[in-house]
């Protein structure tokens, strides 16, 4: 601008002198303010501060602070207009010094803005952040399809909310990780788990009882109670609308359909069937997983097993529960109590898992031969179930409606014309099978349609009618024969009955006296309780001397020995005290026992009788053996009410509750004894008048 212009008086202001000790000390003060607001601004360098301890004129010091800070058009001019060093330094120091306390007050404030930031936005930056980093090392694709692929899965399965809560916590840990990090796929292991798992998926039930019933008639023969037990669960949970499942266990001798029958209910109700052996486990993580700290660590076959069939309702079998081993890893029979406990199932946690899972509405079916080995506390959970031996009738009929069918399929020969006799299947049942159930009867049966098929495969298709005389072609000779033919009334010898995980069996008692001094000697393979059964009875005898007119000094001149047969197979139980006490007091008074009459029970030190378990596997093993006379002890007589009618037929009980009735009924009395010596002696004499007299005169 060249007019008009400004014509400004410039009059020089000399700087006040500077040697004040007083001035120094507030061109330090400001310099130390000035470096703590370039420690709390970053828009001060904190490299003016070294060149300002090198210039020895306090004003331009001043000046220079003044200049580089922000400070207001005011406060500036102030400071410029002030000739007086101290009032220069004083006004600039109280300006730093406010500034530095609203700058504190800033930071303050913003830290506390920080702190109350929402989750979600905290969340939204971090993943910012994170998709940043992984882009700039190429993972970014990777990882961003799996975290998507697995929210979609997340809402997709219908999981619980507190399942959901802990996926997405999983899954923000997963999205933190680099692919080849081992603690990544330990995390996508984990969430495939928990998010696959059926927790709100169930199989719809079937609830036509009429339909249930035809579908179990048609799959297996007889086994009535389990079979009404199945159609009440269903009539209950038809009528109520939701019912918890049943915890059966199905308890009886090997092939007598327990697991077969499982298939069949969870057919029958349109379920998922599941079956785990539980024979020869140890470990108790095999029942409620490992940890997850553990490296390999995986669920517990109950989950692993749910997680498989893919609903929440299936029928589960545990199969062979009486098996269950137990060692320095725990025990899986206490680890099952959770599970077979219908007020705890509902919210089942498993080590690997570790969130409760519903097993509420799983019917549990555990099978056993045996009880003894099942602990109470598993025991007093379950709803026992017991499955008998099968019937000779009940044998014939499962072999001709399912066994025979499906052996002649099996091998090829279902367009043959073959015929299966009755009597070739009583020959069989009872002369080479000694069984409760039907698997060796079975093997047999498809024994001999492997012959006929290796006939038919040479061109010989001719109809065949296998009857009870060719089964000796197709089986060879009789294994077995009735365990009583060759049977007769002996000293010391008596009939017992005994009842095994395999079935009922017939048990012999032979007893021996020789000069000693009283001992007593057992073998067979005795159990504690069938010994001091031993005891009790001899001690009986002893004390009841009198009445059965025994010699008491017998019985410390002679050693007793006491055998049962089948020396490799274990016996126990108490069941066997009026056998051993028959079979000793026909040694000592020399009265025989009849041979035809079977017993079985407990005895007392007074000889009152008490009642005994597995009666009716008992009643079959007599039959089995052409038994048709036994003595039972009283207080069973009201169970046989329910027993088959077949397994009644043709027996004659007697019921006792005293040890002298039993010996008044099996023992023969010494005038029979003697009358029949006497009349085999003649029979004798006369067969051996004509062929060496002086024999029988000998």
């Amino acid at each position: 601008q060249r007019e008009p212009f400004i014509i400004v008086d410039v009059e020089s202001i000399p700087e006040p002198a500077d040697d004040d000790t007083e001035v120094r000390a507030y061109k330090s003060i400001a310099i130390e303010l000035l470096e703590k607001i370039a420690t709390e601004n970053n828009l001060i360098s904190p490299e003016i501060i070294p060149g300002l301890n090198n210039i020895k004129q306090a004003g331009r010091v001043a000046d220079i602070i003044a200049g580089n800070l922000d400070l207001p058009v005011e406060d500036r001019q102030a400071i410029l207009e002030a000739i007086d060093l101290k009032q220069r330094f004083k006004y600039l120091n109280n300006c730093m010094a406010e500034m530095i306390r609203k700058m504190r007050l800033e930071n303050t404030i913003r830290s506390n803005i920080q702190l109350e930031m929402s989750e979600d936005q905290r969340r939204y930056y971090l993943r910012e952040q994170l998709d940043a980093i992984r882009k700039e090392l190429g993972e970014s694709d990777e990882v961003s399809k799996e975290v998507l692929k697995w929210k979609e899965l997340i809402e997709k399965n219908n999981l619980p909310d507190y399942v959901k809560d802990v996926a997405y916590e999983e899954l923000e840990h997963l999205a933190t990780m680099q692919p080849a990090a081992s603690e990544y796929a330990v995390v996508r292991n984990y969430l495939e788990w928990i998010v696959n798992l059926p927790w709100r998926t169930y199989s719809k039930d079937r609830l036509d009882l009429n339909k249930i019933e035809q579908i179990l008639q048609k799959d297996h023969y007889g086994l009535l109670k389990p079979k009404e037990r199945i159609l009440e669960y269903i009539a209950v949970k038809k009528l109520k609308g939701h019912l918890k499942g049943p915890i059966l266990c199905f308890v009886g001798p090997p092939g007598t359909g327990k697991t077969s029958i499982g298939q069949s209910v969870a057919r029958a109700l349109n379920r998922k069937f599941i079956r785990m052996s539980l024979g020869g486990i140890h470990d108790e993580a095999e029942i409620r997983g490992h940890r997850r700290t553990y490296i390999g660590a995986m669920p517990g076959k109950i989950i692993m097993e749910i997680k498989r069939c893919g609903t929440a309702n299936p029928v589960f079998m545990l199969d062979e529960i009486d098996k269950l081993g137990r060692d320095f890893r725990g025990d899986p029979a206490s680890a099952l109590l959770e599970v077979l406990d219908p007020e705890q199932n509902h919210s089942f946690v498993d080590n690997y898992i570790n969130l409760p899972f519903d097993l509420s509405e799983v019917m549990f079916i555990t099978t056993a031969n045996s009880l003894d080995t099942i602990p109470p506390a598993l025991r007093d959970r379950m709803e026992i179930i017991e499955f008998n031996s099968y019937l000779e009738n009940e044998k014939v009929e499962i072999a001709r409606h399912y066994l025979i069918p499906k052996e002649k399929d099996a091998n090829g020969l279902k367009n043959q014309k073959i015929i299966f006799r009755k009597s070739a299947l009583q020959e069989i049942i009872r002369y080479y099978v000694r069984e409760a159930g039907v698997r060796n009867l079975q093997r047999r049966i498809g024994s001999i349609f492997r012959k006929i098929a290796r006939e038919v495969a040479k061109g010989d298709t001719h109809p065949r009618v296998i009857d009870a005389k060719s089964i000796n072609s197709y089986l060879g000779p009789r294994v077995f024969t009735l365990e009583m033919a060759n049977r007769k009334p002996e000293v010391g010898i008596a009939t017992g009955l005994a009842w095994t995980g395999f079935g009922g069996e017939i048990l012999f008692c032979e007893t021996i006296k020789m000069p000693g001094k009283g001992n007593i000697i057992l073998t067979g393979l005795l159990g504690e309780v069938m010994k001091e059964s031993a005891r009790i009875a001899l001690s009986y005898l002893k004390a009841n001397y009198q009445r059965y007119g025994l010699d008491p000094s017998e019985f410390d001149k002679y050693d007793i020995h006491i055998h049962f047969p089948s020396g490799a197979v274990p016996k126990d139980g108490p069941s066997a005290g009026i056998t051993l006490t028959t079979a000793l007091a026909s040694l000592f008074t020399g009265r025989k026992v009849k041979h035809d009459i079977a017993m079985t029970g407990e005895i007392t030190l007074t000889g009152k009788i008490l009642g005994i378990g597995g009666l009716n596997e008992k009643m079959l093993a007599a039959k089995r053996a052409g038994i048709n006379k036994l003595i039972l002890p009283r207080e069973n007589e009201p169970t046989i009410s329910d027993f088959p009618k077949d397994i009644l037929e043709g027996m004659e009980i007697t019921w006792v509750s005293d040890i002298k009735e039993v010996l008044d009924k099996v023992l023969l009395p010494s005038e029979t004894l003697k009358t029949e010596a006497q009349q085999k002696g003649r029979v004798r004499i006369k067969e051996k008048d004509q062929v060496k007299p002086q024999v029988a005169i000998a």
